[in-house]
């Protein structure tokens, strides 16, 4: 189920840096390219960036559209997610040769993935050049999550339902396990780094590793750990 999210909720979705498709249409034909560079640019107005190469075929469309979708993706989108980016949109059709479904977008022309977890759709607001890539600010006009996914920051329950990040070549990580920081100060305002509960915690952990490592065997214990 998808429901509309605030505008400022854009910064938060593209925390910690999920990779992005980037779908554009120009003249009725329809692009769509992975994104590992984007970031949140402002709350008022509500901005965001995405940095291409000047001279790849998304940076063309974005100008000439004057618009564009961010759709980030799970791990149930990875092979598609890498499979957008070893294509050209001048070669062909590629949301067609990913084999991926599209849905309207609500202000944009431009396509909007299914079995993404959120969307996010932009005007173009000004093109920055930057170093040997150029800067597209995107101004969010409307945001789309999955209620599974995301409630004003990115859930984590479960594996399909959080985004991937990249981290170079052909691979890929899921965003996981959150952490709750739960700051404390001591009596001369320094950080208490651990607890009293956190380190008997920490320490209950390590004893049940211990007793793992000691009755599966050290093989069988990276087994179990590692899959």
């Amino acid at each position: 189920m998808r429901r509309l999210c605030d505008e400022t909720d854009a910064r938060r979705l593209l925390n910690p840096g999920p990779v992005a498709i980037v779908t554009t249409t120009f003249r009725g034909i329809a692009n769509a390219a992975p994104v590992a560079w984007t970031a949140p640019l402002s709350m008022s107005p509500p901005l965001v960036g995405v940095v291409l190469h000047p001279h790849r075929h998304t940076a063309d469309m974005i100008r000439f559209s004057e618009e564009f979708a961010i759709n980030i993706p799970g791990p149930g989108l990875l092979k598609q997610t890498a499979f957008l980016g070893s294509l050209s949109g001048l070669q062909s059709n590629k949301l067609e040769a990913a084999h991926l479904e599209t849905f309207k977008a609500q202000w944009v022309e431009s396509p909007l993935i299914d079995g993404c977890l959120a969307w996010i759709e932009c005007g173009l607001q000004d093109v920055v050049p930057i170093g040997d890539h150029t800067l597209f600010v995107g101004k969010v006009v409307k945001v789309q999550a999955l209620d599974e996914a995301y409630a004003q920051n990115w859930l984590l329950l479960e594996r399909r339902y959080s985004p991937l990040t990249y981290i170079g070549g052909t691979k890929y990580a899921v965003v996981g396990s959150p952490l709750d920081a739960v700051v404390e100060v001591d009596i001369h305002g320094g950080l208490v780094a651990e607890t009293v509960e956190e380190r008997e915690r920490r320490e209950e952990e390590e004893g049940r590793d211990a007793e793992l490592r000691v009755a599966e065997g050290e093989e069988g214990y990276e087994q179990m750990v590692h899959g």
